[in-house]
């Protein structure tokens, strides 16, 4: 099972741009993600879980 986690980068519209923070290559790019799928209280900077096809805000 895949675990993750993520920081919102930018938000753009019904759109988030998430970057990896566990990821070792500087160089990776971020992924687009649907708001949809994300819980609704993000911000840009907000931490996230990744972990059983859902997105949870790590405190």
């Amino acid at each position: 099972m895949l675990t993750c986690t993520y920081i919102v980068e930018k938000i753009d519209g019904d759109y988030a741009m998430l970057r990896r923070t566990d990821e070792t290559d500087p160089n990776a790019e971020a992924k687009m993600v649907a708001r949809a799928l994300l819980p609704p209280e993000i911000n840009e900077g907000t931490r996230l879980l990744y972990e059983y096809l859902q997105y949870s805000i790590i405190e």
